[in-house]
């Protein structure tokens, strides 16, 4: 049992990242302290009920926090470890009309389908299961001005990302672009597609547990994500080609500014190794208010093998 020092209960929800929320908890970088953000799912049981989104009162995708960092100054990289991400009983596919790539495939009508999650596997239909791979959609800290979105665009210090990697034993570095940081986190899914066709993935209850440290003057511009086998940094940018480029260009400067290769090396070693995929598709631009599900562009994911770099 992994233990909590400090567990934030979903009433902490926030609808945005934001340095005007009074911080419900205060830390030190480095302390080793666990944390445990409990996540909301009430939108799913609500919709599940009503059938329509115009109907529904919970809160849309709300992000528990935030935690001020001591120590944390613009120009670091909140370093958060994912220790652990602890489900509950079930989770939801929902369809929302026209959200995600299969809108015009599902039509017109909100589907929704309660999604039992039994121990270490997630029961998709009557007969097909597959293992559950926790994951945190919304991780971020809060920007320099203005509000975060918990829904899209994502930004450059993070939000709703919806990344795979965001997952038990991975480490998050986020920028840092005012004092104290302001990390929340929110939108557990039980698995998820890389890309996430629906726009929602299997989404569900739980508590995700990290520790929180500071990285000083790493001066990102975008998250970065280290797993136990890659590094992955994160495009965000408009339209999805420059998320794509920015993307390559952080793995770029990370081998030739961070570790001193020469920038044909790199160059070559990234053309044989160097994989890219899309994230989540939340993209960067802000969406068309008359339909402000309909994803604009895409986060995009670009993969490099930690090996080389031992």
């Amino acid at each position: 049992m992994i233990q909590i020092d400090h567990f934030l209960s979903k009433e902490h929800g926030q609808t945005g990242y934001d340095a005007s929320i009074e911080p419900v908890l205060r830390v030190k970088a480095g302390s080793g302290e666990t944390i445990g953000f409990e996540t909301d799912d009430a939108l799913y049981a609500q919709l599940h009920k009503v059938r329509s989104l115009d109907k529904v009162t919970a809160t849309i995708n709300p992000v528990t926090g935030p935690v001020y960092v001591e120590g944390a100054e613009p120009g670091d990289a909140l370093k958060v470890t994912i220790v652990d991400i602890i489900l509950k009983d079930y989770g939801w596919s929902v369809s929302l009309p026209g959200a995600g790539a299969l809108a015009n495939r599902m039509g017109d009508e909100t589907f929704t389908r309660k999604v039992p999650i039994l121990g270490d596997k997630v029961r998709l239909t009557d007969t097909l299961f597959t293992p559950t791979r926790p994951m945190i959609g919304c991780i971020g800290t809060a920007p320099a001005q203005g509000t975060g979105s918990t829904i899209m665009p994502s930004f450059p210090s993070g939000g709703n990302m919806d990344l795979t990697d965001a997952a038990p034993g991975s480490t998050v570095f986020l920028p840092v672009e005012v004092e104290g940081a302001y990390l929340s986190i929110g939108d557990i899914h039980a698995v998820m597609a890389r890309g996430e066709s629906s726009f929602v993935a299997i989404e569900a209850e739980g508590t995700a547990v990290v520790t929180i440290d500071v990285v000083k003057g790493m001066n990102l511009r975008a998250p970065r994500i280290r797993t136990r086998d890659e590094w992955c940094f994160i495009g965000i940018g408009d339209p999805v080609q420059e998320s794509i480029q920015r993307g390559y260009e952080d793995m770029f400067d990370f081998l030739v500014d961070y570790h001193k290769w020469d920038k044909e090396d790199a160059y070559v070693v990234m053309s044989a190794l160097a994989h890219s995929e899309l994230g989540g598709p939340t993209g960067s631009e802000n969406p068309d208010p008359l339909h402000p599900f309909t994803a604009i562009g895409a986060v995009t994911v670009h993969r490099l093998p930690r090996r080389i770099l031992a």
